[in-house]
């Protein structure tokens, strides 16, 4: 198992290291593939058994944390990006959309999925989309926390016109904020409701997937925008928004666990 595990991350690294055939890089392209696939390693073990299950719960990631949400970002903060962003948001969202069927053609065909705990029984529909705008008003907390120690004492300098871009938009940063929190959470809902695992071990997968897809992989790679420092900073301050955000979701949206002969029959469905 831990031999097809590990191909499943070489392998499913491939597709991103497309870009590279015109940017050069291959290798950091490879190894930030790798690193992309390895989060979803608790997807493949314990998710939907099925290629159109894995391929649903990994495409929304990709689709808004890693393409939508960073893109968003850096159209705010990073001086000049305004004119590629068009660009290069289509031409990750296809990249993207490669990657997902790429990975969850090799979870099958590789067998990764294990036996795993039961299914947990679900929120309700109308406490589910209160707790994810909770995650969302969670999120905002964390970006503004984490976000302000990271900005005053290790990115002003990279950012001299970060307060201008923010007192810019007012309030409406914080709303973008709040829906980039909200995006990021119903991202993951597929994930929640499918992982065969024990409530914190998939709160801590989830907040893995939300790190290393929306900041850690991504940041990986060298880039014209940002040196390696900036980078790395970076990396450590969305580990300290995103990894809480996963696993305050999975807490929300996940009820405790019950004895196995207490779960209804439908508990299990979202797992098929």
């Amino acid at each position: 198992m831990k031999l097809r595990a590990a191909l499943y991350c070489l392998l499913g690294g491939l597709p991103l290291t497309i870009p590279a055939l015109g940017a050069g890089h291959f290798i950091w392209w490879w190894l930030s593939g790798i690193l992309f696939a390895a989060s979803f390693v608790p997807a493949a073990l314990f998710g939907p058994r099925r290629i159109s299950g894995q391929f649903g719960v990994i495409v929304p990631v990709f689709l808004i944390v890693t393409a939508l949400c960073t893109w968003s970002e850096a159209l705010i903060f990073v001086p000049g990006y305004g004119q590629r962003a068009t660009g290069d948001l289509s031409g990750s969202a296809l990249m993207y959309l490669i990657a997902a069927v790429v990975l969850a053609l090799l979870a099958s065909l590789l067998k990764l999925s294990k036996p795993g705990e039961p299914a947990l029984p679900h929120r309700s529909f109308v406490s589910a989309v209160f707790l994810i705008l909770l995650s969302g008003f969670a999120y905002l907390i964390y970006y503004l926390i984490f976000g302000s120690i990271t900005y005053q004492f290790f990115t002003k300098g990279y950012y001299p016109e970060a307060t201008q871009a923010v007192a810019r938009l007012g309030l409406w940063f914080w709303g973008i904020q709040l829906a980039r929190g909200v995006l990021m959470t119903l991202a993951v809902v597929p994930i929640i409701y499918t992982l065969r695992m024990k409530r914190w071990h998939a709160a801590i997968a989830v907040g893995s997937i939300i790190w290393i897809c929306g900041g850690a992989g991504p940041l990986l790679l060298p880039n014209a925008f940002m040196g390696t420092t900036q980078r790395l900073i970076h990396t450590v301050e969305i580990f300290t928004q995103n990894f809480p955000l996963g696993v305050t979701a999975v807490l929300l949206l996940r009820s405790k666990s019950l004895p196995h002969e207490a779960l209804p029959p439908a508990a299990s469905a979202f797992t098929a």
